[in-house]
């Protein structure tokens, strides 16, 4: 065994920690199928949001860590239940009255509303594959539609329909009352209207497979269970799926939690093992609400895209995923420095600490280096008080601070100044409140400007740092009450960066001006 599966094995980074509850359901023998299975399900009601990338992006990282542990083939699959029939037209989508008469079709039939592509559901397939091929994952797509359609999942309905009633038990004994008088694991695709129907069955007929019902209209059909002429309802679905694919491993929200046993224990009675789980906290959006793909609320993956790396969102991804997130604008800076700060970190560590550090299973163990010799907060604080427009402007203060730096040797860096410039004008600029000193605050400010007109020392961060913390340090006590005034009166926010290496970077001469507008009320609007 090598060293590093030695320590794998051993490593309480969550992802090995699930990577072994994985492992030892195949301790005495491997599977039958060749591989492990992990799979994720995506429900495309809506456009896919960052939750649903957060769902990947974890089991991912699982599956990575199972690869270093074991030997065993593995496989992602990305599941799409687009045979769903639409319930409701999402409040996020154009030309939305136009798709009301499509309820209750399964949504890889509703027409596209965008208009490019043959349905809502293929439209919200080809949006979640191009997320997750932006990210570089290796799965395999598979949609409900075709899974059903293509006679994939026939022996499955076949068995469904010969234990109806052992699943139609489970399922019972967690519906009310009055659901139970109607309810049947199968909902059939009326055969002229398209829509998926929720009706109760009047017989289940075990010798042809065939399920007998009455329309909302009170006609009698009759239909086989395959070749997707019916569907299951989500929840047996789920079990079945396990069953029919071999599942081992599926994680989803708290939401589904409750859930569980029954998922279970279908997939027990279709003569299956159920697979190992992992419920994850919920994502919240900046109200403390749950986000949603139909209503579109929190942060999507584009947006966080636009305003920082691939690789930040993937960080944040990473942190406490049994803890609930606020998912919001304001949490992208944070994500960025501190991925960063856990990149130069790892290349000084020891294997075990590596293995614990969220860079690893980012990169899958091939961690690149950090050039950000500045950080994300730092170029905000920059684009603020030099009104930057573009990164040009951000690169003439960063080639005075690090002159090695260019733009083809710092890629990160390049990057990060583009996003900071457009995070800066449309999320920090808006909400710039800026303030006139008190009487304290003003006299330090005055003190902190000489000190820096007449300072002839070396332009370093930990130098200036001392100069300021000196002003501050004869004149406030707690110190917070000095950097809040900094922040405050001069860069119109309520925290930032270390204040010395922002005039590092900034220029001394440029600070000490900085400090001239302020005491002179230009940045407070009347």
């Amino acid at each position: 065994m090598s060293d590093l599966r030695e320590t794998a094995l051993a490593s309480k980074a969550w992802p090995f920690e699930e990577a072994r509850r994985v492992l030892k359901r195949y301790s005495k023998s491997p599977p039958e199928k060749g591989y492990v299975l992990f799979e994720t399900g995506y429900g495309p009601s809506g456009l896919p949001h960052i939750g649903t990338f957060g769902e990947v992006a974890r089991t991912a990282m699982i599956k990575r860590a199972f690869e270093e542990i074991s030997d065993i083939p593995t496989k992602l699959v990305s599941f799409s239940d687009d045979l769903d029939g639409m319930r409701k037209v999402p409040g996020n989508v154009p030309n939305a009255a136009a798709m009301e008469e499509h309820l209750q079709k399964p949504l890889s039939v509703v027409p596209d509303p965008f208009g490019t592509h043959d349905s809502f559901g293929a439209h919200n397939n080809a949006m979640l594959c191009r997320f997750l091929d932006t990210f570089g994952f290796d799965y395999e797509f598979v949609s409900s539609t075709e899974f059903y359609g293509s006679g994939q999942f026939d022996d499955i309905l076949r068995l469904c329909v010969e234990r109806y009633d052992d699943i139609m038990a489970i399922m019972l004994k967690s519906l009310r009352e009055e659901r139970r008088q109607t309810y049947s694991i199968f909902l059939p695709i009326h055969p002229e209207t398209g829509r998926v129907l929720y009706v109760p069955m009047k017989s289940v007929n075990v010798a042809d497979h065939t399920i007998t019902f009455d329309d909302e209209d009170g006609k009698e059909w009759t239909l086989p269970v395959t070749g997707g002429n019916v569907k299951l309802q989500w929840k047996p679905d789920f079990g079945a799926r396990w069953a029919a694919l071999g599942v081992d491993f599926e994680m989803y929200g708290k939401d589904h939690s409750t859930n569980t046993p029954i998922y279970d224990g279908i997939c027990r009675v279709l003569g299956a093992k159920a697979p190992e789980h992992f419920t994850y906290e919920l994502f919240l959006d900046e109200n403390g609400q749950k986000i949603s793909k139909s209503s579109g609320n929190g942060v999507s993956i584009d947006e966080w895209l636009t305003y920082a790396s691939a690789e930040s969102l993937s960080y944040f991804m990473y942190q406490k995923p049994k803890t609930a997130k606020r998912l919001f604008f304001d949490v992208i800076p944070k994500a960025v420095d501190e991925y960063h700060q856990q990149l130069r970190a790892y290349h000084t560590q020891e294997p075990k600490a590596q293995l614990n550090n969220p860079v690893w299973h980012i990169h899958g163990g091939n961690v690149p280096e950090s050039n950000m010799v500045v950080p994300f907060a730092m170029l905000l604080n920059l684009a603020s008080v030099s009104g930057a427009e573009d990164k040009e402007t951000l690169w003439g203060f960063i080639r005075r601070y690090a002159p090695d730096a260019t733009a083809e040797t710092h890629p990160d860096l390049d990057q990060a100044a583009g996003f900071a410039v457009r995070y800066f004008n449309d999320f920090v600029k808006p909400k710039r409140t800026f303030r006139l000193p008190t009487d304290q605050e003003r006299e330090a400010l005055d003190a902190l400007r000489a000190e820096l007109v007449a300072y002839d020392g070396e332009i370093a961060d930990e130098a200036l740092q001392s100069v300021v913390y000196s002003v501050g340090r004869e004149r406030f006590d707690p110190m917070r009450g000095w950097f809040t005034a900094l922040y405050e009166v001069l860069l119109g926010a309520s925290q930032g960066p270390r204040f010395g290496g922002f005039i590092a970077l900034y220029g001394v001469a440029e600070t000490v001006a900085l400090i001239d507008q302020a005491l002179a009320g230009d940045f407070v609007q009347d």
